[in-house]
């Protein structure tokens, strides 16, 4: 089954959902490497800018979590969270749901424009809905499909056993689960979300 989802789209469906999300006023960039992608993430964010580098595979593969994090050059968020106490769970909830910048990935985006991310806690969805003041994707271009029925089978038949296992491994637990998903149809803020997309297998 992994060939089936990591299948690259045709120029014709690339250049299609390009336009389809531009028409839902969101910015996209396309990338022909990894390195390329990181670069033009990299130009989005002006230096010490607060960050929220959500959990990602794509991310942590293309080194961005890594800069952000541990370069000094951002406001790390997820290094401000890490260090806050448990008790302040309120508070924690708070900062991570309305960062200046968020950026992680997502499972799976339709030729006609629509965004799908998958979740077990939910904690990266109000960032990503409302909250954050700015948001960047990064995919790989292997994640455009057809349509949301699509996109549901790709979270179900082929992220969640990768996350899963991801899961096991990171956390110790017994695996994961598809509890919210977030479907954005279409930003109602010109130039609030960003979207790069790579040619070049990312993340789940």
């Amino acid at each position: 089954t992994h060939k089936k989802w990591n299948k690259m789209p045709s120029k014709e469906v690339l250049e299609k959902t390009v336009s389809s999300l531009k028409e839902k006023e969101i910015n996209v960039f396309i990338a022909n490497s990894k390195d390329e992608a990181k670069k033009i993430v990299l130009d989005l964010i002006p230096k010490g800018e607060e960050i929220f580098t959500m959990t990602s595979v794509t991310l942590d593969s293309i080194g961005i979590s890594k800069e952000i994090n541990e370069s000094g050059n951002y406001t790390s968020l997820r290094n401000k969270l890490f260090s806050m106490d448990k008790n302040q769970k309120g508070e924690m909830k708070k900062l991570a749901s309305a960062p200046k910048f968020a950026i992680g990935s997502v499972h799976a985006l339709t030729e006609s424009g629509e965004i799908l991310i998958a979740s077990a806690t939910g904690s990266q969805l109000p960032a990503y809905s409302y909250g954050a003041q700015k948001v960047i994707f990064v995919l790989g271009a292997q994640k455009i499909l057809k349509n949301i029925d699509e996109g549901i089978k790709r979270i179900y038949e082929h992220s969640l056993p990768l996350e899963s296992e991801r899961a096991k491994k990171a956390y110790g637990v017994s695996g994961s689960s598809v509890n919210k998903i977030l479907i954005i149809n279409k930003e109602m803020e010109r130039d609030r979300i960003n979207v790069i997309i790579t040619k070049e297998v990312l993340g789940f």
